[in-house]
């Protein structure tokens, strides 16, 4: 059957092919947001407010030219990583310097299962059981729904978890205003001063994971891929109906992309705002030790008891989401990379389905394994945080190189926008050398 079609002109039917994004936010906010951002806060207080800003606008404009590559040509994101001319061994340079990212973010997402875990331990529930026991159910869950759910399921629970948590989130920053720990508008503007300080370790750390990270911008095409945009556009035959069609696709993933971006960005600056108003001023610091209790402040100080309890629940769904949804997003990953190895022979798309499938379980008990092994929720997310700030720079010249040798001149886009993709990307290559000069000097010392 064809499924090639006209994207939706009119407001109604772009929301209908919304989704994407919606994972991606899903996936965003559960470490960067609710570990690394928070840990920020509480050290710096409001001073950072505008390199959060910063960190979550500028990368979307690299998110939407890897959408538009994955649209236009019909590949995954590691398929256009490894057309990247340069050095080969069995795959592109570039695909090797992404498998190094690939590996730090497992460490991430067991670094979340702990958190998790750490939860319902907190919580009281199951106390006297073996401290592997809640790491160990919760990856035989995952494992079992990623094995049994397709698109549609992962969807759906992405979108649930994002109204949830950014509601949630957001109407504590708005409580704050009636305890001690309000928040002032000389405290904002302080924020918008656009100063760094001494020690960035944190910051930089923040500025790899926050808004959409390089494990996001690798994400981002795959469910553009799943959600259908490619297909409606069809084979590039060089018509003018299919540019229309190109355009037309491209223009609801820009949506999606933008749409995705001001709610995670949302959740970004409260998740902030709750870290510098309540922890910076208790003078608590988000560490490995009684992460749970301390990240507990910012709902009790705001929502009292009722808060607590809200706290472990929005902290659960923002947590569990992310896993979920990481590992979701990996299990496509490794089946592709499989694929490009030729491990694999992939020949439709219900085989390729069975890999992921496998992939996911694979991934779960590989979750388990490294957290029970080293039990150290924060230190492991910023394993993975700092791995994608450096990774980030050569998601960049990738994007700079399909822009300008892989896309036709019809779907190009205006030159303010190129102009703010340049920013990104100099701001990101910036970043990224700066985090791997002091990463060599700490080293050395």
């Amino acid at each position: 059957m064809d499924s090639v079609c006209p994207a939706p002109t009119d407001w109604r039917g772009i929301v209908r092919q919304l989704g994407p994004g919606f994972i991606i936010s899903a996936t965003i906010v559960g470490s960067g947001e609710l570990i690394v951002t928070t840990r920020l806060g509480a050290e710096v207080g409001f001073t950072l407010l505008w390199f959060i800003i910063l960190g979550c606008l500028i990368k979307v404009f690299l998110q939407i030219e890897l959408g538009r590559y994955a649209i236009t040509h019909g590949k995954t994101s590691l398929e256009a990583l490894d057309s990247i001319p340069g050095p080969r061994w069995k795959v592109s340079w570039l695909v090797w310097v992404w498998i190094v990212m690939f590996v730090a973010t497992f460490f991430q997402v067991a670094g979340m299962l702990g958190g998790v875990a750490g939860i319902f331990t907190f919580a009281g529930l199951g106390a006297d059981w073996p401290k592997f026991s809640w790491p160990l159910i919760l990856s035989v869950i995952t494992g079992f729904l990623l094995a049994i759910g397709r698109y549609r399921l992962i969807e759906r629970f992405s979108s649930i978890m994002v109204a949830m948590f950014t509601f949630f989130t957001v109407a504590a920053v708005v409580a704050l205003n009636w305890t001690d720990y309000g928040i002032s508008l000389a405290q904002l503007v302080d924020g918008m001063s656009f100063r760094l300080p001494e020690d960035s370790t944190t910051a930089f750390a923040a500025f790899g994971i926050i808004g959409v990270g390089a494990s996001e911008l690798i994400y981002y095409p795959y469910w553009c891929l799943e959600k259908g945009y490619a297909a409606f556009t069809g084979v590039n035959d060089g018509s003018a109906e299919w540019k229309r069609r190109a355009q037309g696709w491209m223009r609801v993933m820009r949506t999606d992309a933008w749409i995705s971006m001001v709610i995670y960005t949302v959740a970004t600056i409260a998740f902030y705002l709750l870290g510098a108003a309540v922890l910076n001023a208790k003078e608590l610091r988000v560490e490995d030790r009684d992460m749970i209790a301390t990240l507990s402040h910012m709902y009790r100080e705001t929502f009292g008891e009722v808060g607590y309890w809200g706290y472990l629940m929005g902290a659960l769904v923002v947590l569990y989401s992310t896993v979920f949804l990481a590992t979701a997003s990996n299990g496509r990953l490794f089946a592709d990379l499989f694929r490009l190895f030729r491990w694999v022979v992939v020949t439709d798309e219900e085989r390729r389905l069975v890999v992921v499938r496998y992939a996911c379980i694979g991934l779960t008990a590989l979750y388990f394994v490294v957290f029970t092994a080293i039990k150290a929720p924060v230190t492991l997310v910023f394993v993975g945080a700092l791995a994608q700030a450096l990774m980030l720079p050569f998601l960049g010249v990738a994007a700079l190189y399909f822009l300008y040798f892989r896309t036709e001149s019809a779907l190009r886009p205006g030159g303010v926008w190129i102009g703010f993709l340049w920013v990104s990307c100099s701001l990101m290559a910036l970043i990224g050398c700066y985090q791997l000069v002091q990463a060599v000097r700490a080293a050395i010392h």
